[in-house]
């Protein structure tokens, strides 16, 4: 399921910003805390929970600015959802920030992301690679 995360009281509560971000994370309630996190900072955020629903959200809306995707997920996996995005000319521009329990070098093999953080998130490290990808 893709959700939007908006509500009036996040939104009164946004900076000024508009930067859309893509979490693809199966992990509900780590995607729940990124999204709201990332909402309360001022950023628009959108979730899936698999590289699946992560391609037919973008395919249906505009580009974000930044994906942030875990690797290890049902359906497809976040290996397969870079192959994906990467062979496909309208996404192959986005970047990705990796989000993995899995050491750095083993994540890197297929993936070529923009940036890599390893699980447990450093949420002050993840907003800080996120702001630097918002224009």
């Amino acid at each position: 399921m893709i959700t939007n995360v908006e509500s009036p009281a996040l939104t009164r509560m946004k900076r000024p910003t508009h930067c859309p971000v893509l979490i693809v994370e199966d992990d509900p309630d780590l995607r729940e805390m990124m999204a709201q996190m990332l909402s309360l900072e001022g950023f628009e955020t959108a979730t899936a929970a698999n590289g699946q629903e992560a391609l037919e959200y973008l395919h249906a809306t505009a580009n974000p600015e930044v994906i942030l995707l875990d690797l290890m997920m049902p359906i497809m996996d976040g290996w397969e959802f870079r192959r994906k995005q990467q062979a496909d000319p309208a996404l192959a521009d986005v970047p990705v920030i990796v989000l993995s329990a899995l050491d750095q070098p083993r994540a890197d093999q297929v993936v070529d992301a923009a940036a890599f953080l390893k699980k447990p998130l450093d949420f002050d490290r993840l907003l800080d690679l996120v702001r630097g990808y918002c224009h």
